[in-house]
C-alpha cells in the first residue's frame, strides 16, 4: 500500500510543486542525489574513484513536455560526456529516453540519441539507456536496435526482473552481445505484466543473472575497461546480498573472470557493500544522479525501500 502511494506521488505534479519548496526535502534527498549541478556530480565521482569505484552519471529529468526541451536535454548530455573526457574521471553516462522525446516523437528521440552517441564515441564512452515503465520497453528496444544498425556499439540496455517478459528479452539480446544492467524494477506495474511478489522477482533476478553470465561466456567474456568508461556484459544492479552472492557463485562456477562482471548500486545506498565488493577486486559502479529534477527519482527510492521514509520524516522534524 505504502509503495503504491509513493509511486503515485512520484508522478503527481501537485506533490512535486509542494515538496520541492521545502528546504528539508532537499536535505533528505541529497543523501541519494549528488547535487543540482554537474560540477557537484563530478566531485562525487572523484570521491568514488579515489575508493576504486567507477560511476555512471545521470542528469535527472524525464518525460519532457516539448521537443525543444528534448533537444536541450541532448545537448546537456553531450556536455556531460565532454566533462568526463576532459576530467579523466572513471565514469560513463546513463540516459532516459523520455527525456530525449521518446514519448513525443520517436524520430526526434532517435536523432537526439545519435547526437549523444556520436559525441560519446569520439571519447570512447559508453552510454546506458535506462529502462522506464513497461509501456515503453518495446520502443526502447526498437530505438536501441536502430542505434546498433547505425553502427553505434557504445550503447547498452537495462532489464527489469519484475517483468514477465524479461527472460525472453535477455535471450534475444544476448546474440548481439548487448551490455545489460539487470535490476529489479522501480515502477508500479499491472499484475498482468509483472510479478507482484518480491520472492518471484528475486527468483527471476537470479535466473536472469545466470543467463547474462552465460551470455558473457558465449561472447568471449569482455572485461570492464580499466578507464571505467565501459562495463562488461553482465551488470548486476542490486543492494541485495543474496542476489549478489548468487551471481558471484555462478560466475565462479563457470569460470567467468572477476573483471567480466560488474556490480552497480545507487548513490548513497549500502556504501559498506560497495566498498567491500571493490576491495575483493570486482568492478563496482555507482549510479550518480544529479540535477534540479530530483523529486521523482527520490520518491521512487522511498518506494523501493519504505524504511527510508523515516529518514525523510526525521529531516522534516529537524527543519
Amino acid at each position: 500500500m505504502l509503495r503504491s502511494f509513493l509511486i503515485y506521488l512520484s508522478k503527481a505534479a501537485w506533490a512535486q510543486r509542494m515538496v520541492t519548496q521545502w528546504k528539508f526535502a532537499w536535505r533528505a534527498a541529497s543523501r541519494f542525489v549528488a547535487g543540482e549541478t554537474l560540477e557537484e556530480a563530478l566531485c562525487a565521482v572523484q570521491t568514488l574513484n579515489a575508493k576504486g569505484i567507477t560511476a555512471t552519471l545521470d542528469q535527472l529529468g524525464e518525460h519532457t513536455s516539448n521537443l525543444d526541451e528534448a533537444r536541450h536535454a541532448a545537448q546537456d548530455i553531450t556536455h556531460i560526456v565532454d566533462a568526463i573526457a576532459k576530467s579523466g574521471l572513471k565514469s560513463n553516462v546513463s540516459i532516459k529516453l523520455s527525456q530525449l522525446g521518446m514519448t513525443l516523437d520517436k524520430s526526434i528521440c532517435a536523432e537526439n540519441m545519435a547526437v549523444i552517441l556520436s559525441r560519446a564515441r569520439e571519447h570512447n564512452i559508453f552510454i546506458r539507456l535506462d529502462m522506464e515503465d513497461s509501456n515503453w520497453v518495446d520502443t526502447t528496444f526498437e530505438l536501441y536496435s536502430s542505434m546498433r544498425v547505425q553502427g553505434f556499439e557504445n550503447v547498452g540496455l537495462v532489464i527489469q526482473s519484475y517483468l514477465f517478459r524479461s527472460q525472453k528479452d535477455v535471450q534475444s539480446l544476448c546474440p548481439k552481445a548487448t551490455r545489460i544492467r539487470l535490476c529489479k524494477g522501480a515502477y508500479k506495474e499491472p499484475p498482468h505484466v509483472a510479478f507482484p511478489k518480491k520472492s518471484d522477482v528475486d527468483a527471476n533476478f537470479d535466473v536472469l543473472a545466470k543467463l547474462l553470465v552465460d551470455c558473457s561466456m558465449a561472447n568471449g567474456a569482455p572485461l570492464a575497461s580499466e578507464d571505467g568508461k565501459w562495463p562488461p556484459i553482465p551488470v548486476i544492479a542490486s543492494h541485495d546480498p543474496k542476489r549478489i552472492e548468487y551471481a558471484i557463485k555462478y560466475a565462479q562456477s563457470v569460470g567467468l573472470p572477476q573483471k567480466a562482471i560488474e556490480f552497480q548500486m545507487l548513490y548513497g545506498i549500502r556504501r559498506d557493500l560497495q566498498e567491500g565488493l571493490a576491495a575483493e577486486g570486482y568492478p563496482v559502479r555507482i549510479y550518480v544522479p544529479y540535477g534540479t529534477h530530483w523529486y521523482p527519482y527520490y520518491v521512487r527510492r522511498l518506494a523501493e525501500r519504505p524504511a527510508n521514509v523515516w529518514f525523510f520524516i526525521s529531516n522534516f522534524l529537524r527543519r
